[in-house]
């Protein structure tokens, strides 16, 4: 049940994160406005306390396994928001980086 909560739990940080960057990159970029920097901001925000929601209780494990969801993500994101067409390399890349996560979070630990 725990690395349900945990996998659920990263599902969320990334809608945050990539999502308020995306709103972040729209409202700067794509010259939507301060609404959508805002709202970027407030997500992001929200990503960090989400983060803290971990089962897990080190910092470093979260972030860097994090990392992996977030490439994968990225590139989930891009395709759905943007019409992004990742290659083979990118989908490569990025189930590379959710094998890593996956280890780092999930292998077995004696303590």
């Amino acid at each position: 049940m725990l690395v349900a909560r945990s996998v659920a739990l990263f599902g969320v940080a990334a809608l945050f994160e990539i999502g308020g960057a995306w709103l972040v990159w729209q409202g700067v970029r794509e010259h939507r406005g301060w609404i959508w920097i805002g709202a970027g901001v407030i997500a992001l925000g929200a990503y960090g306390f989400v983060a803290t929601l971990q089962p897990d209780g080190d910092f470093g494990r979260i972030l860097a396994a994090y990392g992996g969801v977030f490439v994968a993500g990225s590139i989930v994101w891009g395709m759905v928001a943007d019409g992004y067409r990742p290659d083979r390399w990118d989908v490569t890349g990025a189930l590379i980086c959710l094998a890593g996560m996956a280890l780092i979070m999930y292998a077995p630990r004696n303590h």
